[in-house]
């Protein structure tokens, strides 16, 4: 079964299927993360690292005025 959250991509076996909603803790003991799932995800948390972040430049992730205007003239938009 595949997972898909903030986190990424899970690829999990589940071992016990409930009826009741417990807490997170015992619903982490109904299933387990495949070797491959856990391999896949260390390798793309390694390209992410050697990918270059762009919006660092820009503090809080927010562009200025002036900065979105660039933005957009470099997109080809102005």
């Amino acid at each position: 079964m595949k997972v898909v959250n903030d986190g990424g991509i899970f690829e999990v076996e589940v071992l016990v299927a409930s009826n009741l909603r417990g807490s997170a803790p015992v619903a982490q003991t109904f299933y387990r993360e495949t070797d491959a799932s856990r391999e896949q995800r260390a390798r793309r948390i390694e390209e992410r690292k050697t990918v270059p972040h762009f919006m660092d430049d820009f503090g809080d992730g927010k562009l200025s005025k002036r900065n979105r205007r660039e933005f957009e003239r470099l997109r080809g938009r102005f």
